[in-house]
């Protein structure tokens, strides 16, 4: 017997709970997860590749600074362009579709035929769904937007949030490898802490994204540690290797 509820079903003795979607979060996960992995990883790179190459504790601060402050306004910039430029894409292309519709507006609803087929909808269901879909000319845009440009209004990014999720978490996650360097501690000391605390935190980001992915959280949190361990030993032999040669 199947006993429906609000949030559950069950099917004999085994309950399947209802899981919700994140929702309209959904979006900014890429800049969230990208914007604190760079910050980590980049900002961990150049810590240790200018530790092997021998400068001292305040010399690696400064850089550290810099180097986090310039990648914040970079990373935040970047994806404030990038999604407003993409948006700007699908404004034109929108209007590009009002046009197509007045004039073309045949060609469009035989259009709706050939994505409802690709979508696999019995064909005896194809002829009614495109008269729905094309009933008017702003229900046939709206389904264009969605079948032929992937456009959902929840899922739209905004510039602005986009910029400070990227580049204020990039700011955060660089701060791994750089405070260390605050305190009066030795290179070595400093550089074992940043390690320490970076390393820490990409396990934990990596864990952490799971509970969007639904993945197993210790084999993404290793993932991101080892992809980040390998490129900090090969920062910091460059760093020796070049260190050494301008000695």
């Amino acid at each position: 017997m199947v006993v429906r509820g609000r949030l559950a079903i069950f099917d004999g003795m085994d309950p399947v709970v209802y899981k919700p979607h994140i929702g309209q979060s959904r979006s900014y996960w890429r800049d969230a997860v990208l914007g604190i992995n760079d910050g980590l990883v980049s900002m961990a790179l150049l810590i240790v590749g200018v530790a092997g190459g021998g400068l001292t504790r305040s010399q690696i601060l400064l850089t550290g600074i810099a180097g986090a402050l310039a990648g914040a306004v970079s990373m935040g910039t970047g994806e404030y362009l990038a999604t407003k430029s993409q948006d700007e894409v699908f404004e034109s292309e929108v209007e590009l579709e009002k046009e197509h519709i007045e004039h073309f507006r045949r060609q469009e609803v035989d259009q709706l035929f050939e994505m409802l087929n690709d979508l696999g909808v019995d064909p005896d269901d194809i002829e009614p769904a495109v008269a729905a879909l094309s009933r008017t000319d702003k229900v046939l845009l709206n389904s264009m937007k969605v079948l032929e440009f992937g456009m959902v209004k929840t899922e739209r990014r905004r510039p602005a949030v986009a910029m400070l999720t990227s580049g204020g978490l990039f700011l955060a996650g660089a701060t791994a490898s750089v405070v260390p360097f605050v305190f009066p501690l030795t290179v070595s000391m400093a550089l074992m802490i940043a390690v320490i605390l970076t390393s820490a935190a990409l396990f934990a980001v990596g864990a952490i994204k799971t509970r969007v992915t639904r993945t197993n959280a210790v084999r993404a949190g290793a993932e991101n540690l080892l992809i980040a361990g390998i490129g900090g030993l090969i920062a910091y032999l460059v760093g020796r290797l070049v260190g050494s040669s301008l000695a």
